[in-house]
């Protein structure tokens, strides 16, 4: 075990009085949790069941008090530099814990991905934050009433919206020095995600968020995450080309990278959707109710990527739940802007269902183009106005 050079950590003590000790936000109770892994790495079992009822700054204690006991393969850090884990290439470590939280890197993708190629593979990265979440219950905790909600106003137009916006985030960036960000749960897993870690335990310590991470695959080092409100995302278009869809944002960023964990933990429900879905945000819900969040489509229609009727545009992740013969089916015709399901009377329950409902448009289409997509536009704005079908 080694400990590069050594800081005062960030602990922001004064807010303790306000986190409860069974302090969790929605999905993490249904996260993943290393009780239900095979962890071979005896120095990871040992600090999850020694600190399993700590505070943040007890857990670091506990660290100083026993970490020269770790094996030579772990090493505590205590960095904000990604770049500084390069340090670790030629030493193959099994196990990397920061005491850094993650919101006081300026660079964090660079740090989780210079961390994913410092491990060894199936390596595990150890790493916390504190929540945007958390952090709006502070303030408004610590300021009840008007002033509290104002002071939040200001807050999250800083730290959600100038931090984000591209036209704002350099001032952002030159003011705060990249100290103190705020991330969401949903962003950090799946910035996690993206970095090339499984991850294999999330859990909040007294409100502090922990998260485990494993090293599965190499980290995307060349893709470009939209953190805007209007946001371009990956999708499988015709003869399986990939084409960027837009769309108003209504998820919390990095949601998109998370598609694999949000399968395996909370499944899917009627319609072939993730059950539970909580990377959409509070205005995401009112605009896919409303079909404003479809509406930037209509660029892609107009560029020729898509159509107004037609199946829709996937992602790589939930192409591949299709059966072969309907991914061949699903590629052979333009995507669309209003999918099939939408004009039928009866919706969807399963994948299943949302494949034979989109088999029939396609065999439809192969036969009689026009008319088919001028049967489905008209019956789709019928059950639209009439029936009250929404995005979903």
């Amino acid at each position: 075990m080694k400990l590069f050079k050594k800081r005062k950590p960030w602990v922001s003590l004064q807010d303790e009085v306000f986190i409860p000790e069974d302090y969790s936000e929605i999905g993490e109770p249904t996260g993943a949790k290393i009780e239900n892994e095979i962890v071979g790495n005896q120095d990871l079992s040992r600090i999850f069941k020694d600190t399993e009822s700590m505070g943040l700054q007890e857990i670091l204690d506990w660290f100083d008090a026993h970490s020269k006991e770790f094996d030579k393969s772990t090493y505590v850090i205590n960095t904000d530099d990604g770049h500084a884990l390069e340090s670790l290439f030629h030493h193959d470590p099994q196990l990397i814990i920061n005491r850094m939280p993650l919101n006081r890197i300026r660079h964090l993708n660079t740090f989780l991905n210079k961390a994913n190629e410092a491990l060894v593979d199936d390596g595990y990265l150890w790493c916390h934050s504190r929540t945007s979440r958390l952090k709006k219950e502070i303030i408004l905790k610590t300021h009840p009433g008007a002033w509290g909600k104002i002071i939040y106003c200001f807050h999250y137009l800083w730290h959600r919206v100038f931090a984000k916006l591209k036209i704002t985030r350099w001032f952002y960036m030159w003011v705060t020095k990249g100290k103190n960000r705020t991330y969401s749960r949903v962003e950090l897993l799946g910035r996690m995600y993206r970095a090339g870690f499984d991850v294999v335990d999330e859990r909040f310590h007294k409100g502090e968020f922990f998260i485990l991470g494993r090293k599965f695959r190499a980290p995307i080092w060349d893709d470009d995450p939209t953190c805007g409100a209007l946001v371009k995302l990956n999708r499988v278009g015709y003869k399986g080309n990939m084409i960027g869809v837009y769309k108003f944002r209504t998820m919390h960023s990095y949601s998109e990278y998370l598609q694999p964990y949000m399968l395996e933990h909370e499944g899917l429900q009627k319609g072939g959707k993730f059950a539970g879905d909580y990377r959409v945000n509070f205005l995401g819900k009112a605009l896919r109710k409303s079909w404003l969040d479809e509406l930037p489509m209509l660029i892609n229609v107009l560029k020729g990527q898509m159509k107004l009727v037609g199946v829709r545009p996937l992602s790589r992740h939930y192409f591949s739940l299709y059966s072969p013969e309907m991914q061949d089916l699903h590629v052979s015709v333009k995507p669309g802007l209003l999918p099939p399901f939408y004009y039928e009377d009866k919706s969807p329950e399963t994948i299943e269902d949302v494949q034979a409902s989109e088999k029939r448009y396609i065999e439809a289409y192969h036969k009689h183009p026009f008319a088919t997509d001028w049967r489905y536009f008209w019956g789709t704005v019928g059950n639209i106005l009439f029936k009250h079908k929404r995005s979903h």
